[in-house]
């Protein structure tokens, strides 16, 4: 079966991870992807993160999977009149270039949607497209600092900490999705399509749960604390006695006393200090000091086992390699692989997410090579001889 979203043309502007990523899950879901890249170097993420001895990043085949590249100079009037006219016959324009830049350009929504009145734009920036600080350069890492989330990760004692992925640029992509999707929707009652305006900064403090109010009304302000769920006892990491660590969370009264039966010390449940939820949040440390000297008796399976056997919630410290060969993640066929030719070896890459119970996410192909279908696009959406194509690709201004 098609993708859900199986007939919808977006056009990709943009580098990095805040808009790419917003453009790979919309291509899991069967949109037709056309990326735009400068014909130089194309995006850098195809030099990011790991890379092969020839400078071929890990990372590219996922985050490019499922899209044409199409190699074209935008700071060329030339260019950006092929990118116009192929923005003419899209669904959406997914972008993440400064705000300014596409007024600058020409291609900003209202230069397209006269011709084009039902597109969608999406935009994601650092600070969105209004306000003082919208022309400022900003990363994920910025929005993840001003969003908030900066300040509640890490230890108390230390200086704030990322999460380990690009969380910042990650959000702002699944609300662009989010979005995009949501004035697709729209465009079927109006006809007209609309701007979504994505800030990275937004997209975090949107998940910033009730810290503003519980310092306007109590004058509480979150800070870090680090494995430990304030409040909430016990759901924190335990060591094991073989060295493993396993995080296990019994957020109610009912899975408590399950955990109490386990430990052999159902007593415990009806300890003033743990009977019931508020108390437990008080006497946290205490109790996690006995869950800890609990779980230290036994190797990380046969723990695992006993937690089964008394339905408690409970999960490893995942690396890579546990992804990789946990039964779970496989019956639930979440680590796909694939050929990719540029690193001349199969690669494992994340499943599309979520799964549809009629329509189909699926990944087609992985990363393109630079200009892949520069020609394909030029030809098919805007009608381009072979000849103007010759005159176009000499001049420097395609791949």
């Amino acid at each position: 079966m098609p993708g859900p979203l199986s007939g919808i043309r977006v056009l990709e502007l943009g580098n990095f991870i805040a808009g790419p990523f917003a453009g790979q899950l919309l291509g899991d879901y069967g949109a037709e992807i056309i990326k735009i890249e400068s014909p130089v170097g194309g995006d850098p993420m195809r030099q990011w993160g790991k890379c092969d001895a020839q400078g071929n990043s890990y990372w590219w085949p996922s985050i490019a999977r499922n899209k044409k590249s199409v190699a074209i100079d935008l700071r060329d009037a030339r260019g950006r009149g092929l990118v116009r006219s192929i923005a003419e016959n899209s669904d959406v324009v997914l972008e993440n270039f400064t705000p300014g830049r596409l007024v600058e350009w020409g291609l900003s929504y209202k230069d397209l949607s006269p011709s084009n009145p039902g597109l969608v734009m999406t935009h994601v920036s650092g600070f969105g497209q209004t306000g003082p600080r919208a022309q400022d350069p900003g990363f994920g890492s910025i929005g993840e600092a001003m969003g908030g989330i900066r300040h509640t990760t890490g230890w108390p004692d230390r200086q704030s900490t990322r999460t380990g992925i690009s969380l910042g640029d990650a959000m702002a992509s699944l609300f662009a999705v989010i979005g995009t999707m949501a004035a697709l929707n729209e465009r079927h009652k109006s006809g007209l399509g609309q701007e979504v305006d994505v800030a990275i900064y937004e997209s975090v403090f949107a998940l910033m749960e009730s810290t503003m109010v519980d310092y306007e009304i109590d004058g509480y302000q979150r800070g870090r604390t680090g494995s430990v769920l304030p409040g909430v006892a016990p759901s924190n990491v335990y060591p094991t006695r073989d060295g493993s660590d396993i995080l296990i969370a019994g957020n109610s009264d009912s899975i408590f006393k399950r955990i109490c039966i386990a430990m052999g010390q159902e007593n415990l449940s009806t300890d003033e200090r743990f009977a019931e939820h508020l108390n437990r949040g008080k006497h946290q440390t205490e109790l996690d000091n006995l869950i800890s000297e609990w779980t230290v008796t036994y190797g990380i399976e046969t723990l695992e086992t006993l937690l089964d056997q008394h339905s408690i919630p409970y999960g490893r410290i995942y690396t890579a390699p546990d992804m990789l060969r946990d039964p779970h993640y496989a019956a639930r066929e979440m680590i796909r692989r694939f050929e990719v030719e540029t690193l001349g070896r199969e690669i494992p890459m994340a499943a599309p997410v979520p799964k549809f119970s009629r329509t189909e996410s699926k990944i087609e192909t992985v990363g393109p090579r630079l200009g892949q279908h520069t020609d394909w696009a030029l030809k098919k959406l805007i009608k381009s001889s072979d000849n103007e194509l010759t005159v176009l690709r000499s001049a420097g201004v395609i791949l």
